[in-house]
């Protein structure tokens, strides 16, 4: 796979050797156990997959070589590249500014523009109405394009499918800036429609199955189907494809349902399926799979807490959160001094969007066992903090230099 030129301030010799050493043991990726870093009263076991992806790290080098080669020029992003404060901050203090905030809020009138701007789309990719509406002002809208290519293989199954008369269905969050941009593709070429869960997967069924009020579908699902979508005709031929950085399993999960449900309600078989339902299952993102697969395989082992680290507004970073949680007390942070002490921490209720303060975060026992990764926009530098952090609770901070040699 491609490597890419990352500004040294993200990478992390600690988790370059500890990742260097899986690589060669696990050169096929198939293990999926944690490391563990035993350190005698601390137990850190990292996943065995975290921190950027490809996606992430292309974005990465694009914005900021553009930074770099065009020091006279201004430079815009149309929201932020990615979902991690650090990242954003640190293109904000190279004299990078966002056009609009992630839920498209204006932040710099469009009529400031000139054609000599540079504007940057982010990693999540633009709507083909922004698209538009920079060539309008005279600015090359895809000539600093940081589109993961993993959301542009999302957009190309959609429009594969709806070139066939599928509807599409797309497994996201309505307002985030990926499904935006996916909903915006797709509806170009075919009638569209975003699903948040599974919930929202049922309620849909009842449509699919003729069984829901026509004008009732208008009203659940509202501001998430296309322009002039007929609930009576648009839904007998579908498939589903997802914002890259939901859960894989529930994705999965609701494109089996919707299948079943075509199955049933037209008397299909196992092999004529294909007739009603799309197979779309390539458009899950490899690098969400991995990380939520990692984390799996983390929570088989006993541990007394799990710490997650990532931007609060990034997507993939919560799903792993939410794993987490089912089994463990869970941290979100966002860097290592929001554990304040030993005894004292601040972190993220993403459910609440909220901070929360938590005392004695750190059980008083012999060995304390953590589980430990990162959202796929994560620095390995941040990952690296926070274990600096913990041994530092325990006076063994000299512990981490040693990892490095390993």
């Amino acid at each position: 796979m491609k490597t890419f030129n990352v500004p040294v301030i993200y990478r992390s010799p600690l988790i370059s050797a500890i990742k260097q050493q899986r690589k060669q043991e696990d050169r096929m990726k198939k293990d999926f156990t944690p490391t563990a870093l035993d350190f005698g009263p601390l137990k850190i076991l990292l996943a065995r997959h975290f921190g950027f992806c490809y996606g992430v790290e292309n974005a990465i080098e694009i914005a900021f070589k553009t930074v770099d080669e065009n020091p006279d020029k201004r430079i815009f992003l149309l929201s932020e590249m990615i979902h991690n404060p650090h990242v954003n901050n640190d293109l904000l203090d190279r004299g990078v500014r966002f056009i609009m905030d992630t839920a498209g809020n204006q932040l710099v009138p469009w009529e400031a523009l000139v054609p000599d701007d540079i504007v940057i789309i982010p990693a999540f990719g633009t709507t083909i109405e922004t698209e538009n509406h920079l060539a309008s002002l005279g600015i090359e809208p895809l000539k600093y394009n940081t589109t993961c290519p993993f959301v542009e293989r999302v957009w190309n199954k959609a429009e594969q499918i709806g070139k066939k008369n599928y509807t599409v269905i797309v497994h996201g969050k309505p307002k985030h800036e990926e499904t935006r941009a996916t909903f915006s593709h797709s509806q170009s070429n075919t009638p569209t429609i975003v699903i948040k869960d599974i919930r929202e997967a049922e309620q849909l069924a009842a449509f699919i199955k003729g069984e829901g009020d026509p004008e009732t579908f208008y009203t659940l699902f509202k501001g998430q189907y296309s322009p002039g979508f007929n609930v009576a005709t648009d839904l007998q031929r579908v498939g589903v494809v997802n914002q890259t950085t939901m859960l894989a399993t529930e994705t999965q999960a609701i494109a089996d349902y919707i299948r079943q449900v075509m199955i049933a309600t037209y008397d299909l078989t196992e092999e004529t399926a294909g007739d009603r339902f799309a197979d779309t299952r390539d458009t899950l993102c490899y690098a969400t799979n991995d990380n939520q697969t990692a984390v799996t395989g983390m929570l088989q082992e006993a541990a007394d807490l799990a710490i997650v680290v990532g931007g609060y507004n990034s997507s993939n970073t919560s799903h792993l959160v939410e794993l987490c949680e089912e089994k463990l007390p869970t941290y979100f942070i966002s860097a290592a001094e929001h554990m304040v002490s030993a005894h004292a921490i601040n972190h993220w209720d993403f459910h609440h969007k909220k901070e929360l303060h938590s005392a004695h975060f750190l059980p008083e026992k012999e060995q304390v066992t953590i589980l430990l990764t990162s959202g796929a926009s994560c620095p390995d530098a941040l990952v690296e903090g926070v274990i600096r952090r913990l041994l530092s609770f325990y006076q063994l901070e000299h512990k981490a230099d040693e990892l490095v040699t390993i």
